[in-house]
């Protein structure tokens, strides 16, 4: 199992709500949300007009990614409670089909991993006993 929660996303004028990967392996120097192509369609992003081509070495070898810097809002959004907002750069990838936030992006969030193999987590401000159950996965297709 794996933590995804639900987020709120928004690109300039647009607002996408879905699970998002908490993909602590995914190590930045910034916060980064990165999407497939479809999520891209769907928010005026691809094709990737005005984006910083750029390659990210993976656990699969080199992968071609674009970024648009500074380019999202991403909040968690739960029932009973919300983050803060983060600005996050927008990472389109075209060999994922849901959304991941990097460990940048997780911390400002102020997520912490519980039981990452049970699906477990909750906001850092609220007390250990409060655990949050992982969404199930959302693909782009």
């Amino acid at each position: 199992m794996v933590v995804r929660v639900r987020v709120r996303i928004r690109i300039e004028d647009k607002d996408v709500e879905t699970a998002a990967f908490a993909n602590s392996g995914y190590e930045t120097e910034t916060p980064q949300l990165l999407v497939p192509i479809r999520f891209a369609e769907r928010v005026g992003k691809w094709p990737p007009v005005g984006a910083i081509r750029g390659r990210f070495e993976t656990a699969g070898g080199p992968v071609d990614v674009w970024i648009y810097p500074r380019a999202c809002r991403v909040k968690v959004v739960e029932e009973d409670a919300e983050s803060s907002e983060v600005i996050s750069d927008l990472v389109i990838c075209p060999f994922v089909d849901e959304v991941l936030m990097s460990d940048k992006l997780i911390g400002e969030l102020g997520i912490a991993l519980e039981d990452v193999g049970r699906g477990l987590w909750r906001f850092r401000w609220e007390p250990t006993t409060r655990l949050r159950r992982s969404y199930p996965p959302e693909h782009w297709r």
